[in-house]
């Protein structure tokens, strides 16, 4: 799949959010990369998302003047999972849900529970 329809399908995705959860995402910048850099690629071989930032529970009033937070989904290691386009789609769906977990202060425990 090229960038730009993996990149469209990671924007339905947001768009297809929960109104009640896409207006509490504020201040945050969602990207798509081939896969995961060198340096968390070791432990990490399937990584297939990650969010950096504040998660959304511990901003306060002091909270302001501060770079986006950021989830980057990748795409290798989705596309090296999954057997087709739709199955893509549904990995991208449950990657992009998972981090928006953590936007909102979600552990991976959590995360685990909720998945199950």
């Amino acid at each position: 799949m090229d960038r730009d329809q993996f990149a469209r399908l990671v924007e339905e995705t947001l768009a297809g959010l929960p109104r009640k959860y896409k207006k509490l995402l504020h201040n945050i910048a969602v990207m798509v990369e081939d896969q995961p850099p060198a340096s968390r690629r070791g432990a990490l071989s399937s990584l297939l998302g990650i969010y950096h930032g504040v998660p959304f529970q511990h901003r306060g009033p002091y909270y302001g003047n501060t770079p986006p937070d950021v989830i980057v989904i990748y795409q290798q290691p989705i596309e090296s999972i999954s057997s087709s386009d739709e199955e893509v789609r549904e990995r991208i769906r449950e990657v992009v849900f998972h981090e928006i977990g953590h936007y909102f202060g979600l552990s991976e425990a959590d995360l685990r529970d909720i998945e199950k």
